[in-house]
């Protein structure tokens, strides 16, 4: 009678977990033989082992020529992508890493070099700045001494216009006071030729 194939895949797994258990059991019995044997009596052990295991293979091939050969194919096949899709993850992770690793480096390579840069014009900085220094040590008088000549000068301005003023206002009052000399002279002569014409 023909088995389905969940049936065939089921007792694939339970033939694949005995051959599991089968090898649990086989390890801690080689382990009591290793640490009671001598070298002798570990060669005839692992010989003995060697024996099992390639019964053991035997007894898969058997069991694999009577389960469908597709149904294995799916399953390795399956196995295979998981382990080639793990692969190419880890690969990408750790290209990633590296590269990160590479620009954290550089960036610290280049941080210091920013800190540690030297100016290269610092002499002639530091000679014109210096140089600043002292014109401003030189203007801070010159200002003092502007902003006093600067009111003696208004005060100057001042005075000035006030005696133009003064002299303008004499010169107005000299020309009046010319004016009505003459004014009384021309008078006066006037008065005395009368007199005059008067006496013949």
């Amino acid at each position: 009678m023909e088995q389905s194939p969940t049936t065939q895949k089921q007792l694939m797994m339970i033939t694949w977990e005995e051959r599991q258990q089968q090898q649990h059991q086989l390890q801690p019995n080689a382990q009591r033989v290793i640490k009671n044997s001598s070298s002798s009596d570990m060669i005839s052990y692992y010989g003995s082992a060697d024996s099992w295991l390639a019964a053991s293979r035997d007894d898969d091939m058997v069991e694999e020529e009577g389960t469908p050969r597709s149904a294995l194919s799916i399953f390795r096949a399956n196995e295979e992508e998981i382990e080639r899709r793990k692969m190419e993850v880890r690969e990408k992770v750790f290209a990633q890493l590296g590269r990160a690793e590479q620009e954290s480096k550089r960036l610290a390579e280049i941080r210091q070099e920013v800190e540690v840069m030297a100016d290269p014009t610092r002499k002639e900085v530091a000679v014109v700045r210096r140089r600043i220094d002292a014109i401003n040590r030189e203007l801070r008088p010159l200002g003092q001494s502007c902003v006093k000549k600067e009111k003696e000068y208004k005060e100057a301005v001042e005075a000035f216009n006030e005696k133009n003023k003064e002299k303008a206002q004499l010169v107005s009052k000299l020309v009046e006071l010319i004016s009505e000399s003459e004014r009384l002279r021309m008078k006066k002569l006037e008065d005395l030729n009368k007199m005059i014409d008067t006496l013949r």
